[in-house]
């Protein structure tokens, strides 16, 4: 295979359920439940943490507004990739698609320490095995159709959406003493750790942008946006019930010594309900955790093979069975799968923690990536051509949330990256903090200077850098539909 043959993903595949779906679980409801939120409540000291994760995901919406637009106008696989390439330009739409690549990576990388120290402290053994057992199972599903991913992760999303609600009924059912409502108080929002609860907030919420990835194989493209951008409310509203529902069971001004106390306080609530909750919670997160990873590892598979099909990454890996047609992007899962064997690999030889450092550092890289990308999404937005917008171009889409997402969104993107030490529990001083921006900057660069490099070796490749969906008439529709 060669660049501009066309070769396209199976469209009318994944409908609007399916999208939300992708999105929701790659934030894993029951993973920030038991793990990130709190972690929140143990290192900042906050009590406002439930108010923190509303406006948060309000930020975190607007700035899907004009990244949904241009991805639905844009139809690319790689979404970041096409968004900045047809809003700022081709080079800008490469140095894009690398940091999506590294960023997405990194999410979906370090969920293999988490669950491979969560097997290793429930069953025994070394976390880099069963980790290793995850990474074979999640290649698996990663070359099977999409609709057998997507059934998969809307079993596991819709029973941890049942636990979250169980959890919040427990909590509010044995209330301890203290302001219920302390939770949502604006005073709380005005101490040293709201920094650092900012920076967690928008970790938990990364994930809701994936729908923009599926944009070629949705049975309708409007559908992109409101999965991304009702999932960003939908999920901050579910974390900020359940904010607010473990500081009413301890009490908010404890709650912050509780989880630092006791490291299962979501599974010591949850145990009010029984003993079969606790268990089947225990069973479910294993599972949120994998399923998280498939989706980022979807998304991933689809930005190489998105990239390669226009030659900016070596032709090959958009190959696939199943001839123009593509059910599953076979070339860029296999590509994700050795970058992960290759990265699992090298911190278990390096006898790094699972938790406290491969998937505390490398899930705070992504989430910078990612928000700086969504940043730069409603900048393309604003600045792009009328040709990109349509004729049916809203202001709200093109114009006022771009503007908003881009002021707020710089805020939160400052407040994240000044407390990335507080994310990565690096003493007060520490330069290797330092080191995750770094590496984003450092991708960003490199892309560019491959888009320049290709620009002048390979002008007719440059050219068709971000052109998206090859014509219909080209690569027939598919006909199985997923949920």
């Amino acid at each position: 295979m060669t660049a501009g043959v066309q070769v396209a993903l199976a469209r009318r595949t994944v409908t609007p359920f399916g999208l939300w779906v992708f999105g929701a679980q790659a934030s894993a409801p029951l993973v920030v439940l038991v793990g990130g939120i709190p972690a929140i409540y143990a290192t900042t000291g906050i009590t406002a943490l439930p108010l923190t994760y509303v406006l948060v995901a309000g930020v975190v919406a607007v700035l899907a507004v004009g990244y949904t637009a241009m991805a639905r106008q844009v139809g690319h696989p790689a979404a970041y990739y096409g968004i900045l390439a047809r809003g700022l330009g081709r080079g800008w739409g490469v140095a894009g698609g690398m940091v999506a690549l590294v960023a997405y990576n990194g999410i979906q990388i370090s969920l293999y320490g988490l669950l491979g120290a969560t097997l290793a402290a429930q069953v025994g053994g070394v976390w880099w095995v069963w980790a290793g057992i995850a990474l074979v199972a999640v290649a698996a599903f990663g070359r099977a159709p999409i609709v057998r991913s997507t059934w998969l992760l809307a079993v596991v999303l819709v029973v941890s959406l049942l636990l979250v609600a169980v959890f919040v009924l427990a909590g509010v059912g044995q209330a301890s003493a203290g302001d219920v409502w302390a939770g949502f108080d604006v005073a709380g929002l005005m101490v040293g750790g709201i920094g650092g609860a900012v920076a967690f907030c928008v970790a938990s919420l990364m994930g809701v942008d994936a729908p923009g990835s599926f944009v070629e194989e949705a049975v309708d493209r409007r559908s992109v946006g409101r999965a991304s951008v009702v999932g960003a409310l939908a999920l901050g509203g579910v974390y900020a019930v359940a904010a607010w529902a473990m500081g009413v069971a301890v009490g908010p001004t404890a709650v912050g010594e509780a989880a630092a106390a006791d490291g299962d306080l979501p599974f010591t609530i949850l145990s009010r309900a029984g003993s079969g909750v606790v268990a089947l919670a225990g069973v479910m997160l294993l599972l949120a955790i994998l399923t998280a990873k498939l989706s980022f590892h979807a998304v991933v598979a689809r930005y190489v093979f998105a990239m390669a099909r226009e030659g900016v990454l070596p032709a090959r890996l958009a190959g696939a069975e199943g001839g123009t047609r593509v059910s599953a992007p076979r070339g860029g899962s296999l590509t994700q799968t050795v970058i992960a064997a290759v990265v699992v690999a090298g911190f278990a030889a390096a006898g790094a923690d699972p938790v406290g450092q491969m998937f505390t550092w490398c899930s705070t890289l992504g989430a910078l990536g990612l928000l700086s990308l969504l940043l730069a999404a409603s900048l393309a937005a604003l600045l792009a051509p009328p040709e990109v917008r349509g004729e049916r171009a809203g202001v709200w889409e093109w114009r006022i949330a771009p503007v908003l997402g881009l002021v707020a969104g710089t805020v939160v993107l400052a407040a994240m990256i000044l407390n990335v030490g507080s994310l990565l529990g690096a003493a007060p001083g520490s330069p290797y903090p330092l080191l995750l921006p770094t590496i984003i900057i450092a991708a960003a660069v490199a892309g560019g200077m491959w888009a320049q490099y290709v620009r002048q070796s390979r002008p007719e490749v440059y050219a068709g850098i971000g052109d998206g969906t090859p014509q219909p008439n080209a690569v027939p529709d598919a006909v199985n539909i997923s949920i």
